[in-house]
């Protein structure tokens, strides 16, 4: 190689270890700075918090944040910060006082928001202390407390306003006993109506509030269903519908009676409002791999698709109208799957319109002890 080549070549080697050096220079410096700026015991202690927790520059960016924050998407390890995080802290130095405030972070690539609070104080002119805690859960249930409000007082309203109007008309026809007769029939039928709702409100709110049920004992399945059946005879023998029980086992399981037989009993009474006077409704339990199921058979009017997705949901029904004829309150599947949750167990649905549906209630099976 000519002379030339060779100085090039060595300039370059002196031009890039420098650079290197700079580049690492400025680094062990910045890692200096930060460590400087939050002591290794700080950091330690701020670790060790259940709360996010960042210490914010007035470049916009961590001098640290602890693992919490990281996992709530408010920083990065590299320093970067969420957005609105650094203009809460901004108007918190402005202000020079605590802010409180929540913020939207974007996760994932589906860019679901989760709501974090934070609280921003400021420490001095250069740093920030933000405290951020996941608030997704608490709105969601405040959210879900608000619309059940709601719901009640509107279910609530129907057969209040429907009685108050059946008084009226007997009050104005108290001289036609025929038609006295007949709107105090309605008045009972409303009455019926307005009791099952209020007792399915306290059910429903009751096992909402708990964790896992906790008065258990050791149940025959099968025992349970029979009970189930037995208090579901009286409406089916009404419709001319035969309950048809196939046991192909035989299975105890652990769990609440009373609500087991609530849910199972629930689900029996669907499949009879809404099915056609005359048809059957077969009700079998079966167990396999260590997993009871109760599945409750009908060839009913079936649910479409799109109705099969909410149908647990609260005050949710398929065809409203008819669901007011046989005296549904939108309830009884909620229940059912509450019932569900709190044995660690499942129910889902499988239907067609014009054929029938199925309801699978499905417990875990009690295995003795070897």
């Amino acid at each position: 190689m000519s002379p030339e080549v060779w100085v090039a070549l060595a300039l370059g080697l002196v031009l890039g270890a420098g650079a290197t050096a700079v580049a690492g220079y400025f680094r062990r410096r910045e890692v200096l700075q930060e460590t400087t700026l939050v002591p290794h015991r700080t950091r330690q202690l701020m670790a060790a918090l259940q709360a996010g927790a960042v210490v914010i520059r007035r470049d916009r960016r961590s001098a640290f944040s602890n693992q919490a924050a990281t996992a709530l998407g408010v920083s990065r390890p590299d320093g970067a910060l969420n957005t609105e995080l650094a203009d809460l802290a901004e108007e918190a130095w402005r202000r020079e006082e605590t802010i409180e405030s929540e913020i939207a972070v974007q996760r994932g690539v589906l860019h679901t928001p989760r709501f974090v609070h934070a609280r921003v104080t400021p420490i001095d002119d250069e740093l920030c202390l933000a405290l951020v805690n996941d608030n997704t859960e608490s709105r969601a249930a405040e959210q879900s407390r608000r619309e059940f409000a709601v719901n009640v007082s509107h279910e609530l309203k129907t057969p209040i306003g429907a009685l108050s109007l059946l008084a009226e008309t007997i009050e104005e026809a108290y001289e036609d006993p025929e038609v006295v007769r007949k709107f105090a029939k309605k008045m009972r039928k409303e009455a019926r109506r307005l009791t099952k709702l209020i007792q399915e409100i306290i059910e429903i709110t009751r096992l909402q509030s708990g964790g896992s049920v906790v008065d258990q004992e050791l149940l025959h399945l099968d025992g349970v269903v029979h009970e189930a059946v037995e208090a579901a005879k009286v409406a089916a023998d009404a419709k001319e519908i035969r309950l048809v029980t196939d046991l192909k086992a035989r299975p105890d399981v652990y769990g609440d009676r009373d609500l087991l037989v609530m849910a199972l009993r629930n689900l029996v009474d669907n499949a009879v409002q809404y099915s056609d006077a005359g048809t059957p409704v077969t009700i079998s339990l079966d167990a396999r791999d260590g997993i009871a199921s109760v599945s409750v058979i009908d060839r009913g009017i079936g649910i479409g698709d799109k109705d099969q997705e909410r149908i647990f949901e609260r005050f949710y029904r398929a065809d409203p109208a008819r669901a007011r004829d046989t005296g549904g309150t939108g309830l009884g599947l909620s229940i059912v799957k509450h019932i569900a949750l709190q044995h660690s167990g499942s129910v889902a649905v499988w239907s067609e319109p014009g054929v029938g549906s199925t309801f699978t209630f499905k417990l875990a099976v009690h295995q003795e002890a070897s």
